[in-house]
């Protein structure tokens, strides 16, 4: 008896601009695996339709008449509990209503697609079909890609791995690598993390400019120093360097210092910021003196990568099951034999610091 094929998730889509409105109908139903259940103008429209019917997921703007997005989420997820991604243009004041849309219980942020550049479409559409995926999986109470498009791999912005070993040393850099539920995960553990402790660089899948805005919420609540990573950084005791939306970012070597280095690139893993990318970088120019960690998020991104930090000498760790909301990355990292230890979120900085130590 053969199984049943599954349904297409269903998206309800709630922006007040019908541009937006129809484009976000037409790249959600280029996906065969998705399907458009309605479109509404505000959220009293939305209202309206999920007394009807119950969508997998929403996609919800942030500012419109009569209600804005955030004020909506807040109901919705204290009365009808939804995945909901939040889609923002993310220009001005919006990168803060963003950042209390996620502590509100929004799943990810989205960019608004760019209309009229083929390009910049297309990448739009992988990325919100991939976010709409990911939500219908997430585990609220903790907060199968397209065949049609390529996906690279971090080959595609650094050579692959040589055999060179790299010199263990007492300066240690430790790599982080989330996405999906990856936002209030990487705040627990940069708060857990002491003032002197070692250098910290991280990728979080999130849009442009959005990551200036987490930068500086985290900056605000952790004894260490958060920033968005810049060109040329370096990296110090005591701080933690975020890697910008919409650029890869590399961790470089000059002599006993490690800096940064951030580029633009193709999609790598459907990402940009990758994991992969970054974690490769720490593969070449730290090896053993690194400490990698994945945590939770939808899909492959970074299990390769740790895979090469571990074979370089480097210590690996991943978030495990139950505390992630999306048990994908650290899976795919661990079936890839790149996790050498798997622990629960609150463990993680703690043993972070104990591999540092040894």
């Amino acid at each position: 008896m053969s199984a049943q094929p599954r349904r297409p998730l269903k998206v309800l889509i709630v922006d007040d601009s019908a541009v937006v409105r129809q484009t976000l109908c037409e790249l959600i139903a280029s996906d065969p695996g998705l399907e458009v259940m309605g479109a509404a103008s505000d959220p009293f429209a939305a209202a309206q339709r999920l007394r009807v019917e119950k969508p997998d997921v929403i996609i919800l703007d942030v500012e419109m008449p009569r209600m804005d997005g955030v004020t909506f989420l807040k109901k919705l997820m204290a009365q009808h509990p939804i995945p909901v991604v939040m889609c923002s243009s993310l220009v001005g004041a919006n990168t803060a209503t963003l950042t209390a849309a996620m502590a509100a219980g929004a799943v990810d942020v989205i960019c608004k697609p760019q209309v009229g550049i083929r390009g910049f479409l297309e990448e739009s559409r992988v990325r919100i079909c991939d976010a709409v995926r990911a939500a219908a999986q997430a585990r609220l109470s903790r907060l199968r890609p397209s065949e049609v498009e390529a996906k690279l791999t971090a080959d595609a912005m650094l050579p692959p791995p040589g055999s060179r070993a790299m010199a263990r040393t007492t300066d240690r850099i430790i790599a982080v690598g989330a996405s999906t539920g990856g936002t209030e995960a990487l705040r627990l553990f940069l708060r857990q993390m002491p003032a002197g402790c070692p250098p910290i660089v991280i990728v979080q899948h999130m849009p442009e400019t959005f990551t200036a805005a987490f930068a500086r919420r985290l900056d605000g609540e952790c004894d260490i120093s958060v920033q968005e990573a810049r060109p040329g950084d370096r990296m110090l005791r005591g701080h933690a360097l975020i890697a910008p939306g919409n650029r890869h970012t590399m961790v470089t070597r000059s002599g006993a210092h490690y800096g940064i280095d951030v580029r633009d690139g193709p999609l790598v893993s459907r990402h940009r910021p990758s994991v992969d990318v970054l974690f490769r970088s720490v593969a070449q120019n730290a090896g053993s003196n690194a400490v990698g960690i994945i945590m939770t998020g939808m899909g492959d991104d970074g299990a390769r990568g740790l895979k090469e930090m571990r074979e370089a000498g480097a210590r690996t760790l991943g978030q495990d099951e139950d505390s992630c909301v999306i048990y994908g990355m650290p899976k795919e990292a661990r079936r890839m034999g790149g996790v050498e230890e798997e622990l629960p979120l609150p463990r993680l900085a703690a043993a972070a610091m104990r591999l540092c130590q040894e």
